[in-house]
């Protein structure tokens, strides 16, 4: 009998791709996901898809009634850093509070493993590099709510006998990117830009350095974690190893559009200057990566972003608050 695992965020960009592994793997996978960042025709053929969100708790519930999954990937996050601190409410209702309602479920229909992806987000700024066995000291809302997440998650599983895997990815990059999303995800950011033929924008003088991570490194650990025992109630770093300073990566995505580089310096916003991890453990624990270093990688999503083309970035609605927001950013609050 083939097990069922949910995947929330699945039409999104990782949990898209999670999806198609699973689906390899030979689950039976249900997608939930409320398309707010996401495309329904991201999702793989042969996955049911339910439109929704983690935060409805009634709705979350009846499906761990009719599904009686095994696995639970969840994947469904507003994860945009720099905006969470001016979205506060909103922040913590989606990212913590959603994830709560899936916990709860997850304790009482005895899942067999709760995958969550949680983010570098949660170390803050000056650890480097970043390694599991740092105290995380977030430096905004959604770093604090990824964080609240983990703890439940051991929580539950000291209180309950849940068990999970935590994942802590950074800048991750690749096909079905929400290239329109003005926010978050400096790379589609920067493709998007060019496919519509204006100015690159960095916030700052563009020397902040991540390491930027494809993919794959990071959607076939999450995917075959649940097959793998060492991986059972630990936190893993995943992505890649090597850090480019963000004006070197506009460098490199101008040379796949074969245009020059041409940058318009935003004033500098509140975010960690330079953040990149240790991932020793996860290739004790799940092997060697890929290999597919930032050109191959940009390589591959450039093809793909100009079959697809430019998207018309959409605006947050429900700002919080006003103050401070950085320089192109929404203004509207309620």
């Amino acid at each position: 009998m083939k097990k069922n695992v949910l995947v929330t965020g699945g039409a999104g960009f990782i949990g898209s791709h999670v999806v198609r592994y699973c689906l390899e793997m030979g689950f039976e996978v249900i997608v939930l996901d409320d398309l707010s960042g996401g495309f329904e025709d991201h999702i793989p053929e042969g996955a049911h898809f339910i439109q929704g969100s983690v935060t409805d708790h009634l709705l979350v519930t009846s499906l761990f009634e009719q599904y009686k999954f095994d696995y639970v990937y969840h994947l469904a996050a507003y994860a945009a850093e720099g905006l969470s601190h001016f979205i506060r409410r909103f922040n913590y209702n989606t990212n913590l509070i959603g994830s709560i309602n899936l916990i709860n479920e997850s304790v009482k229909h005895k899942v067999k493993c709760f995958v969550f992806t949680s983010s570098i987000a949660v170390y803050g700024k000056g650890q480097l590099p970043m390694t599991e066995d740092l105290k995380p000291e977030p430096e905004d809302p959604y770093g604090v709510s990824k964080y609240a997440v983990e703890m439940d998650l051991k929580a539950a599983h000291e209180m309950f006998g849940l068990n999970y895997v935590v994942f802590r990815p950074h800048n991750v990059y690749g096909e079905n990117q929400n290239i329109g999303d003005k926010y978050r995800n400096v790379i589609g950011i920067f493709m998007n830009q060019i496919m519509q033929g204006k100015q690159l924008t960095i916030f700052g003088d563009g020397m902040q350095t991540r390491a930027f991570s494809y993919i794959d490194d990071v959607a076939i650990p999450i995917a075959k974690c649940v097959d793998v025992p060492a991986a059972y109630n630990e936190v893993f770093n995943i992505g890649a190893d090597q850090p480019y300073t963000v004006n070197e990566l506009a460098q490199v995505v101008c040379r796949q559009f074969n245009v020059d580089t041409n940058i318009n310096y935003l004033a500098a916003r509140n975010e960690v200057l330079h953040a990149y991890a240790d991932h020793t453990k996860a290739h004790r624990v799940f092997g060697a990566p890929t290999g597919i270093d930032l050109a191959a990688g940009i390589k591959k999503m450039a093809e793909w972003a100009k079959v697809v083309g430019a998207r018309k970035s959409k605006e947050f609605d429900n700002i919080e608050i006003a103050e401070k927001l950085p320089d192109g950013w929404q203004i509207n609050s309620k």
